[in-house]
């Protein structure tokens, strides 16, 4: 060896993370740690051949040095001075972060080094430094000062990555310019197009030819190019790359979507054709070896009606003398079939997890693999990795041991199924179902066990509608209704969570490096204002400064009685942080459990597919790579956290979308709903009967000046001290569903507004009959009162009479249609049970009397019903008071049409 090769040994082996860089490099360079090591101990700047010389780079070395070099400028590690230098940025005082943009034009710089939902060390970017970058570019920022609200403020020093080279949004044009308005509108620029290059003639356009693309019209969606980024007096210029189609064609909101967030939509062909080369079948001969042979023992899946990936089984039996059962949970061994550095695994890294959206799934692994091999259908072989445990009468797990095994289900049943046979209102009507009869009642045993268990340990158990929406043959909502959970879904839910822990307790045991599913406890900060809020109640939350989940279930279950428990319930849940995915555990705050991961859904979350590599090791079934330092681990975690959030925004926006073109229809109608959030320009409204969620602007609460009290989540009248407070109910007519901004604004109700409503004592007599249901069966009380809706629309046995009158409202041109019609003709919304009303001329009937307009005064929900209203004089609805009118704590009733079974939404399993 040479006395140069002697010096590179001695000087690279001083770098704490050399063993690291030499498993991963045949010619390992020194780490990034170690050459922020080495810039730090010099304490001046240094040129890039200086720091090469003091690290022994040879020349063979020098173009991976100079590329390392440039990651490090990329992700802010590194930055350079005005002569070229490398310095360290916090050296200067400078803070790498990531860009997060505001649709009114200002933005926050959020230091890399933040997680989950916590902003407090976010730096405020005002106006003219936003115009150097954009929402998601990676910048270095220096600290300048604090803006009036006491936030740190900063400008932006250099942008040392750029997150957007190609925006999705409409071209407009004015005044001969076009331009590209971003669909993200936190992107708060024009993007302008470059003009078609000048031909010899002089003229830029060319000429058309038969055959040639169609020009582009003005409010197309388009996929712009980035040719220029933005500068501090330029705005960026891009070119058109792909042209999607007009705004409102069916499907768009999800194109859009997709590439707005820039989710991975479309696989590499390197990935079809690595997928096209696994196996159709399971092989018993080639595939079982070590397995476990599991193909006796009968296994069933329990999901959805429309399910299409099914990637966990369940059975249970019980054990002899009363000691317990056992309880075995089969998944689908993902990981045989992918596996790391390969083609699918680089895929399913990027994409972190599949998406769900309405009508559309973006899978986070090939159909092969997701609908194929790794699905668990009935009558064939699969491979899995199974969690077999052993639970006493207490709901403990006292034993468990993981395997990889071979197993055949023995049937694909569903929630509605199963529960219709356990509640005894089916029977099973084939010999397959038959047979499994004993099990499923085994299953259920078990699970009372567990989910008293649960309440024991003091989980967390909020009481939230999820909602489903129903589409019509173009592609549109016709319908959204609440998904109603049975003691089938609460089955699987306690199964898979026990499976997840019984996983994150082996992995610690084992000393084995993974991911875990981490709740952290509330910030300081949040605690104290929530107790603050608390106090006005007579209410406390226990615990001190480090409450448990039990401390929130017992406050929970205090306020569950109260009329204002929707108010109190939405106070908790803010006050939470954010679940995550990290390698240090610190446990489960919701879920009450000091180890939890994700172990259940391997097809479709990476995380769990790495807990199963994890597994694997930790057994010496089959030594996998798996990232070789916590950092990677940490790294990893980040990027799965990342692309969930991602997946959520762009479900949302889709959702929003939908439901803003499901209410242009219905401008004008009036609805009952609850105020589920307040800010300093108005309160956020959702409806009952819709489930959608809209603006009251602060300009129509009244003649006042309304002010914004954080503390205690409401709005204050200035002179008439009136307030508008979160879980308050209010009545509210839908004046604007705008697809542009996709912005649904209502107003207060109004006398002239009003409908002929339910009066007081049936609208309470209603909400008293779901809250003792709700009390009986643990489903929300919006549930309960859905169902009632559809038992009082099928209990109407009684024909309306032709020419009787129905419900009206009022509509923007002054004409009156049926409540909950479509359009002025249409037919009926499927939320209202009654025929669309004929013309009041064709038929003489008399009407019942209208209620009295109660006094316009906001209603806070203390859930002290009024008395029913007096009749109201004739012609009392020509009278031309129109101030807004707020409705008292409990909704309308309102006859609703029989809902079609539901598709089972995943969102339960899928975020705790």
């Amino acid at each position: 060896m040479s006395k140069n090769s002697n010096r590179v040994a001695k000087i690279r082996r001083l770098d704490p993370f050399y063993e690291r860089e030499k498993e991963k490099y045949e010619n390992p360079l020194p780490s990034r740690e170690y050459m922020m090591q080495t810039l730090e101990a010099a304490a001046c700047p240094m040129s890039e051949s200086a720091l090469a010389a003091q690290l022994a780079i040879n020349e063979d070395e020098q173009i991976p040095f100079e590329r390392r070099i440039r990651a490090m400028e990329r992700e802010g590690q590194l930055m350079r001075n005005r002569k070229g230098a490398l310095i360290l940025p916090n050296k200067a005082d400078l803070v790498a972060c990531r860009v997060e943009g505001h649709p009114d034009g200002f933005g926050f710089a959020r230091p890399e080094t933040s997680i989950g939902r916590d902003k407090s060390a976010d730096i405020f970017l005002d106006n003219r430094q936003m115009e150097k970058a954009l929402h998601g570019d990676r910048v270095l920022v220096r600290v300048t000062g604090t803006d009036r609200r006491g936030r740190p403020e900063g400008s932006i020093v250099e942008v040392t990555e750029r997150a957007n080279t190609e925006v999705v949004g409409r071209v407009f044009d004015e005044y001969g310019v076009r331009y590209v308005v971003p669909e993200d509108r936190r992107l708060h620029t024009r993007i302008v197009l470059a003009g078609e290059p000048v031909s010899a003639g002089g003229s830029r356009r060319p000429r058309k030819t038969a055959g040639a693309t169609p020009e582009i019209q003005p409010g197309q969606v388009v996929v712009a190019e980035i040719l220029e980024q933005p500068g501090k007096r330029t705005l960026p210029v891009g070119r058109i790359k792909e042209v999607l189609g007009n705004y409102a064609d069916p499907g768009m909101e999800i194109e859009i979507a997709l590439r707005k967030h820039d989710l991975p939509f479309e696989f590499p062909q390197a990935v079809i054709d690595e997928a096209a080369l696994l196996p159709e079948e399971v092989v018993v001969e080639r595939d079982l070896g070590k397995r476990e042979d599991l193909r006796d023992i009968p296994l069933v899946t329990i999901d959805g009606e429309t399910a299409k990936d099914f990637d966990d089984a369940v059975f249970a039996e019980a054990l002899p003398k009363g000691k317990g059962w056992r309880l075995v949970v089969a998944i689908a061994d993902v990981s045989h079939y992918v596996r790391p550095g390969s083609a699918l695994d680089t895929e399913a890294t990027a994409r972190g997890n599949s998406v769900y959206f309405p009508r559309r799934v973006i899978p986070m692994l090939p159909e092969k693999i997701s609908n194929g091999l790794c699905s668990l259908n009935p009558d064939v072989d699969r491979l899995a990795m199974v969690c077999d445990a052993q639970i006493d009468a207490n709901g403990d797990v006292t034993k468990y041991r993981f395997y990889p095994a071979i197993f055949r289900s023995r049937a694909r049943l569903t929630y509605n199924q199963v529960w219709s046979w356990l509640s005894g209102e089916a029977q099973p009507a084939t010999v397959v179902h038959q047979a499994v009869q004993p099990q499923l009642h085994t299953l259920y045993a078990l699970f009372k066990t567990l989910h008293a268990a649960r309440f024991k340990r003091g989980a967390i158990d909020f009481d939230t509608v999820e909602t489903q929406m129903r589409f019509n043959e173009q592609g549109k909502i016709e319908a959204i209704v609440p998904v109603i959970r049975n003691d089938a879904h609460r089955l699987i839910e306690e199964c898979m969570l026990a499976a997840n822990v019984c996983a994150a307790d082996f992995l610690e045991k084992k000393k084995q490096p993974g991911l875990f599913r981490i709740h952290g406890t509330p910030a300081p900060a949040k605690l104290e204002a929530l107790r603050d809020f608390m106090k006005e109640f007579g209410l406390g939350l226990e615990g001190g400064d480090s409450p448990t989940g039990k401390d929130y279930g017992k406050l929970l279950d205090q306020i569950r009685e109260r009329p204002d428990f929707s108010l109190l319930q939405t106070i908790l849940l803010r006050s939470m942080q954010q679940a995550i995915y990290s390698p240090d555990n610190i446990g489960h705050f919701g879920l009450s459990y000091e180890y939890y991961t994700h172990f259940t859904s391997p097809i479709r979350r990476y995380p769990d597919l790495l807990v199963h590599r994890a597994i694997k090791t930790a057994l010496k079934f089959e030594k996998v790579p798996l990232p070789a330092t916590e950092a990677a681990w940490e790294e990893i975690g980040l990027h799965c956290s990342a692309t969930e959030r991602r997946a959520d925004e762009a479900t949302r926006d889709v959702e929003a979308w939908l439901k803003c073109y499901y209410m242009q229809d219905r401008i004008g109608e009036v609805f009952d709903g609850t105020i589920s959030g307040v800010t300093a320009f108005g309160a956020f409204v959702t409806l009952d009967q819709v489930y959608v969620e809209g603006l009251v602007h602060i300009s129509e609460l009244g003649t006042d000046y309304f002010h914004h009290d954080p503390i205690r989540h409401c709005l204050i009248g200035e002179r008439t001290k009136q307030q508008y407070r979160v879980g308050d109910r209010l009545r509210v007519k839908l004046v604007r569903a705008d697809l542009e901004s996709n912005r649904i604004d209502f107003v207060p109700a109004t006398a002239i507004d009003e409908a002929v409503q339910p009066t007081e004592a049936t609208r309470s007599d209603r909400d008293a009959l779901a809250q003792e249901r709700s009390r009986k069966t643990g489903r929300p009380v919006a549930v309960e009162r859905h169902l009632l809706d559809m038992e009082m629309d099928k209990g109407s046995a009684t024909p309306r009479k032709k020419g009787a009158p129905t419900g009206t409202t009022g509509t923007p041109a002054g004409k009156s249609r049926q409540l909950g019609g479509h359009g002025s003709g249409g037919k009926p919304h499927p939320g209202s049970g009654n025929p669309a009303s004929k013309s009041p001329s064709k038929g003489k009937t008399k009407s019942k009397p209208k209620a009295k307009p109660a006094a316009p005064t906001a209603v806070k929900s203390r859930g002290a019903p009024k008395p029913a209203a007096k009749p109201a004089a004739k012609g009392a609805s020509k009278s031309g008071a129109a101030k807004p009118k707020a409705v008292s704590a409990k909704p309308a009733a309102k006859p609703k049409a029989a809902a079609k079974p539901n598709a089972t939404n995943r969102s339960r399993r899928a975020k705790t």
